[in-house]
């Protein structure tokens, strides 16, 4: 069964146009890689789980923040793994730097047989569109991209 994933793309209009809210994801692999490597909240979709449900509990699971009321819905897209991501965009404007994530736990340091507790989520942040696309995981920019030219299209 291909594996799915969903999540919500969150977005604000600031004076000097659009923005997106991406996560950078937390652990110690993580902690110093910075473009290329931040995401829309996400995770895998659970058997028989409707797909938006999926993504409103995984914004709230790694960020927090409350799921938003309205929703567009983006183009599904395929990673390299095969895996599909669904996602939404909302408009809804949140202090980034309150963000809560639950945690996940793995052997670290490797082969040390010590199990540490690390936040999925260690921090979130607004980006403009040209940021956006440098941040973020390439398979994910064309949620960005499209989101941009939509909200072009409505202005």
């Amino acid at each position: 069964m291909m594996k799915k994933s969903a999540g919500i793309l969150l977005y604000r209009f600031t004076q000097s146009g659009a923005e997106v809210l991406l996560v950078h994801p937390g652990g110690p692999f993580w902690q110093h890689k910075d473009l290329g490597v931040w995401s829309i909240p996400k995770g895998e979709v659970e058997a028989n789980e409707d797909l938006l449900a999926a993504a409103k509990r995984e914004l709230e699971e790694e960020t927090g923040i409350a799921a938003p009321e309205k929703y567009l819905a983006l183009s599904p897209v395929k990673q390299k793994s095969a895996k599909i991501i669904y996602a939404w965009a909302a408009e809804k404007d949140v202090d980034a730097s309150m963000i809560k994530s639950n945690n996940f736990e793995m052997e670290w340091p490797p082969k040390s047989g010590v199990m540490k507790s690390f936040p999925e989520i260690d921090k979130a942040a607004w980006f403009n569109e040209k940021d956006a696309l440098e941040k973020i995981v390439i398979g994910q920019t064309p949620f960005v991209l499209e989101l941009i030219r939509r909200l072009r299209q409505s202005s």
